[in-house]
């Protein structure tokens, strides 16, 4: 039988990145996500829902969380759902946690601020996004002339009478 396993959430971090490294050189970013619901319930009032959602990062993704992010800015991850396992120590109880490991990401909200628009890429305190290597020119083909802008007026003329 075939399986799927992926999450999309978009939300605010509750937290600060946490990032260590681990001693064979690998960058482990934990994040804490909190993605909002907003409904109405049967008596029509307006309701909100807040689910607290722990997620893991790893190798270039971690090290981008941690540089860029900090509590309360947005983020949208794409990622897989798994269940850690351990045992308590004090109780000897088996403990359960289900978490997501981010596999990509994107900044959400304005440059500096917490607030999510979604869409715009950004999230960044004082430093510039990674640069982006540009793709070469294409030369080859012809070029397809630019269309006209679009009128101003919507369309219609200024000189009809009425």
């Amino acid at each position: 039988m075939a399986s799927y396993n992926k999450v999309i959430l978009m939300g605010n971090l509750t937290r600060d990145p946490e990032t260590r490294v681990t001693p064979n050189g690998a960058t482990i970013c934990k994040i804490g996500l909190a993605v909002n619901r907003v409904y109405s319930g049967s008596d029509g009032e307006r309701k909100e829902e807040v689910t607290f959602v722990d997620c893991d990062a790893f190798g270039k993704t971690a090290e981008t969380i941690s540089r860029y992010m900090s509590k309360g800015k947005g983020i949208l991850i794409e990622g897989r759902l798994r269940l850690d396992q351990w045992e308590d120590k004090q109780s000897g109880q088996a403990r359960s946690k289900l978490g997501v490991v981010i596999e990509n990401f994107q900044f959400v909200g304005g440059r500096g601020d917490g607030d999510s628009d979604g869409g715009s890429q950004g999230g960044y305190d004082s430093a510039p996004p990674p640069a982006r290597q540009s793709a070469p020119a294409r030369s080859a083909g012809p070029r397809r002339p630019t269309p006209p802008p679009p009128p101003q007026n919507g369309g219609f003329d200024d000189d009809v009478p009425f």
